[in-house]
């Protein structure tokens, strides 16, 4: 992706990630959240096309036969990816696309786009992250013990991140993340053409005052 920033955020389920991104997106109008497509059903209060893009497996299967996904995982059953096509609008430099998926979709993410910013959102305790999915009244005691089970893989793999940050306070993570954004935005690599550009003025006008000067 060329410009601006590729930021994932991911970690177990019930971490919080679809929280935080929510808040993101709204406080910061230069972040671009990107929809995921699945195969699951929409939980209670979920729009699609807004939330994700519910499809049938079948045209599901079709994306991937067509190389149409940056990321895709089966999980529990259903089907979860992210469409290449998000790449194609470039953002801006000073904007950020933003990818809510799991752990194994940061991992293709970071091989197809070595300059993603992989982000890990942990919960503050196992009792909270249990807590999290059953209020969510989507789960039935089978699939909260498959999810469990797969957050302990998943745990697993945060030192794989660049960044960890404990979700026990909304307000506090959002502000966390928000500053690896800001970090992130002004990395001398991805203003390379900026920082030439402005520097080159500098350093021609400082030459040029000099020589008036007879310094």
């Amino acid at each position: 992706m060329s410009g601006g920033l590729l930021l994932v955020l991911a970690g177990p389920s019930g971490g919080g990630k679809t929280s935080v991104c929510r808040r993101l997106v709204a406080s910061r109008p230069g972040i671009r959240f990107s929809v995921s497509v699945t195969t699951r059903p929409p939980r209670p209060g979920e729009r699609d096309g807004s939330d994700y893009r519910f499809l049938s497996r079948e045209s599901f299967e079709a994306m991937i036969e067509s190389d149409g996904l940056l990321e895709w995982a089966e999980v529990h059953g259903e089907l979860y990816g992210t469409p290449r096509s998000v790449l194609q609008e470039s953002p801006g430099p000073a904007q950020c696309l933003l990818l809510d998926i799991d752990v194994m979709g940061a991992r293709q993410v970071r091989r197809r786009e070595p300059d993603a910013v992989l982000v890990f959102l942990l919960p503050p305790s196992a009792e909270e992250l249990i807590g999290r999915l059953r209020r969510r009244g989507s789960e039935d005691e089978e699939r909260l013990v498959r999810r469990l089970r797969t957050a302990v893989e998943e745990l697993a793999a945060a030192e794989e991140f660049d960044y960890v940050v404990v979700n026990e306070d909304l307000d506090a993570t959002v502000r966390t993340v928000e500053s690896i954004m800001e970090a992130e935005l002004h990395r001398t690599s991805r203003r390379r053409d900026e920082v030439l550009e402005r520097t080159a003025g500098l350093r021609g006008a400082l030459t040029a005052d000099l020589a008036r000067s007879g310094i």
